[in-house]
């Protein structure tokens, strides 16, 4: 089965991957015909917990909310940061509850997939019960990096853990991307 992926980096892991339509910037994923589930990865910048820092595009804090409604329509998983507003804004599920599109949350660190750092994640899953999702790869202890460093601690302290350069705080690990694709594989919109 085809799934889309829209919002993808230029450089992303998902051209590289089976059965992946992939939308990002040179194909403009607002043109979407929609049809098949959905794997959304919406810029986060307006939306992070960074938020105040940030200068997104005038239109860039709309396409998080333009992909929550594509993926309640097709079906499909949504990624955010943890700490992402998107959740009350758009009225996603709370960790626990559903909505009325059948859609709820899981909370999941990108370290279990391979990133360096743990990188607390949402996802928002339509169309795919919680016992249908593939096996998590659940990987315990601590990152040997972070998104962004503790004031408190510094290089020379034993709990120190170095920050990611921008380009890998923001790519998609690879397991994770093909973990993502073979859940939203498993979608049907309701």
């Amino acid at each position: 089965m085809t799934v889309a992926v829209l919002f993808a980096r230029a450089d992303s892991v998902y051209k590289t991957l089976p059965g992946c339509d992939v939308w990002g910037i040179d194909r403009d994923a607002r043109r979407w015909p929609g049809g098949v589930p959905a794997v959304a990865h919406p810029p986060c910048r307006a939306w992070g917990s960074l938020r105040h820092f940030a200068k997104p595009r005038p239109d860039e804090k709309d396409l998080a909310l333009w992909a929550v409604s594509q993926v309640r329509a097709h079906g499909g998983v949504l990624e955010h940061p943890a700490a992402s507003t998107l959740w009350p804004v758009a009225g996603l599920p709370a960790i626990g509850e559903r909505d009325e599109f059948g859609g709820w949350t899981l909370p999941i660190f990108q370290s279990w997939w391979g990133h360096r750092a743990d990188k607390a994640t949402r996802l928002y899953i339509v169309g795919c019960e919680p016992l249908d999702v593939p096996a998590i790869p659940l990987r315990l202890g601590e990152a040997t990096h972070v998104v962004s460093p503790s004031s408190r601690i510094r290089a020379g302290h034993p709990r120190y853990r170095p920050q990611l350069r921008k380009a890998e705080r923001e790519h998609t690990p690879p397991q994770l991307a093909a973990w993502l694709v073979e859940l939203a594989s498993r979608c049907r919109p309701s």
